[in-house]
């Protein structure tokens, strides 16, 4: 029996049910899990990862949506910045030809968007406290700066997705905590990261089937898995620890950084 029809769902089912109680982990832990784990092709986990995200979030979203748990305009903000930013990063890739780029340098950048990534839920909670005694202390002057910084973070996240597939969910959501520390509230900012991820994820996951690093079949055997699971962690997400949850997920993402580094 191939065991691939066993855990490749498997890992489907762990990540969507983080992603859709937090909003982070999908790409962080899912193309480190199939590189390391399962053997897959950094290339191709990077570019399979990317539409897998964008499908498994659709569902959380739906849900997020009807209970009122998405601000549109921040995601209208960031989408400026991010889908042309992933667009170029793709001509780029193609006219370069990044895409046969050796394994090792792959690797590499993996471990540290991994490794910034765990820094930067570690000092999310800093973050917004910095932004809210901006909000609170100076609000006109910091209501003026929120649309272009906005935009200028979905311009950086367009970039780093594309090109690690990592990004989307858990630095989205610390940049969204300091940009808008009074507007956002815990399961909203989750709501919004993961509908503003969506759109990302499809228009770099297009580019990376042109570039031919997605595998269909991988693709179907991870869904099978991930449905569930985010439909479940949407549920579950306004019931579970995230103070307890975040550190643990930051632990885990410095881990892997590290030992991809060492690979």
């Amino acid at each position: 029996m191939d065991m691939s029809f066993f855990y490749f769902p498997l890992a489907g089912l762990l990540v969507g049910s983080v992603v859709g109680a937090t909003g982070i982990g999908g790409g962080a832990m899912m193309t480190p899990l199939l590189v390391l784990l399962l053997g897959v092709a950094p290339q191709t986990a990077v570019g399979t990862d990317l539409l897998y995200a964008s499908l498994t979030k659709m569902f959380g979203v739906g849900m997020h949506s009807a209970k009122g748990n998405v601000d549109w305009q921040v995601v209208r903000r960031l989408a400026i910045g991010s889908l042309p930013a992933a667009t170029a990063t793709l001509s780029w890739m193609h006219l370069t030809n990044a895409q046969s780029i050796g394994e090792g340098v792959i690797i590499t950048t993996l471990a540290f968007a991994l490794l910034f990534t765990s820094l930067a839920m570690v000092g999310k909670p800093w973050l917004n406290r910095i932004g809210r005694f901006a909000r609170i202390n100076d609000p006109i002057p910091f209501k003026k700066l929120q649309p272009p910084l906005t935009v200028l973070a979905g311009i950086c996240l367009g970039v780093l997705v594309t090109l690690t597939s990592i990004g989307a969910g858990a630095l989205g959501s610390v940049m969204l905590v300091f940009l808008y520390p009074l507007r956002l509230t815990p399961i909203k900012l989750v709501g919004t990261d993961l509908a503003h991820a969506i759109p990302l994820a499809l228009v770099a996951g297009a580019g990376h089937i042109y570039l031919g690093n997605v595998d269909f079949k991988l693709l179907g055997l991870l869904l099978l898995g991930s449905i569930p699971g985010v439909l479940l962690g949407a549920h579950l997400g306004s019931r579970l620890p995230e103070k307890l949850l975040r550190p643990a997920i930051a632990g885990v993402l410095a881990l892997v950084g590290i030992k991809l580094l060492l690979r």
